[in-house]
């Protein structure tokens, strides 16, 4: 075992957002010592300003991943960008997400300020019996799409796919999409924070109703919706690296460790989740809910126990 190469692995300090959409499943399926019965979500690998992780291993140990990113561009192997360009979170729904949309690159850059906008992608990892999620519309027109918005006719305009663990899901933007209660799984997304709040249930935090933003929904919404639930992926494969997808804003593979593996990516870098079980990567003990980066020039890594384990990176 390469003891002295998995001295190179950046593990990260998460950090963990309250919800009124939360509960306590991240505490009691992920073990992490987070108080609260309303936490939703857990970032995980995250340089956004709204959570900047933490090194907390290796010679980096106290470095924020923006500060890796700007300062060590070398650790991921001098790859562009201004921002550190993904993020990856475990989110649980005890009840449902409001109904949303993300902007693509080009709106977000000419309607928001320094951000990116939001391709995402959702892989299932625990779900009630009967859950479903919320992805896509039945609208035919932009002009039938504003009227069932500004008339509230939400049943007859949202979509619900089934679902089930092990599924997997692209969420373009354009897409109207919920994730709803009784579903956790670890989403992959570009590094943005923009959303596009349609519906909230009419909830109310702190005795008041959250902001909606229905006339930038109105504006970046694909219309007509595709099938979205044509396009789920029922995670059967018995291969020990499967990959979910590729698209221009990242890969994500899915990885089971049953007993011994060895795996290497040659990509500038790889964000990795251990999302079941426990085990070692070179012999550096890992464990369901931690999250690390692989660093450029890693190299054969040796995976052993039993564990599943998401990872991503950017296109070839």
């Amino acid at each position: 075992m390469n003891q002295v190469n998995s001295e190179k692995l950046i593990f990260l300090r998460p950090g963990f957002y309250h919800s009124v959409w939360g509960g306590t499943k991240l505490r009691t399926m992920f073990g992490y010592d987070e108080p609260g019965d309303d936490v939703g979500e857990c970032w995980g690998i995250s340089a956004h300003p709204k959570h900047d992780c933490v090194a907390i291993s290796g010679s980096f140990a106290g470095m924020k991943l923006s500060e890796l990113w700007r300062d060590h561009r070398e650790l991921f192997g001098d790859a562009p960008g201004e921002v550190f360009p993904l993020l990856t979170k475990i989110i649980s729904a005890q009840s449902d997400l409001s109904i949303q949309v993300h902007p693509d690159d080009d709106y977000a850059s000419d309607h928001e300020t320094g951000t990116l906008g939001k391709t995402e992608c959702w892989y299932v990892l625990d779900a009630d019996p009967g859950s479903s999620l919320i992805a896509g519309h039945n609208a035919k027109t932009r002009a039938e799409l504003c009227e069932m918005i500004d008339n509230g006719r939400w049943d007859e305009l949202i979509r619900h796919i089934d679902i089930t663990p092990g599924d997997f899901i692209q969420i373009d933007p354009g897409t109207v999409h919920a994730i709803c209660g009784g579903v956790t799984l670890l989403e992959t997304q570009e590094n943005s924070d923009i959303t596009y709040r349609i519906y909230d249930y009419d909830r109310l935090v702190d005795g008041k109703l959250r902001e909606l933003h229905l006339q930038q929904a109105k504006d970046v919404i694909t219309v007509p919706s595709p099938d979205i639930s044509g396009l789920v992926i029922h995670d059967d494969s018995a291969d020990d690296v499967f990959k979910l997808i590729s698209c221009k804003e990242y890969e994500v593979y899915r990885i089971c460790c049953r007993d011994g593996l060895g795996v290497e990516f040659e990509r500038p870098f790889m964000l990795m989740s251990v999302v079941d079980g426990s085990g070692a990567v070179d012999g550096c003990e890992v464990k369901k809910g931690d999250h690390f980066i692989v660093p450029y020039g890693y190299g054969l890594m040796s995976l052993t126990g039993d564990m599943k384990i998401i990872a991503s990176c950017l296109p070839a």
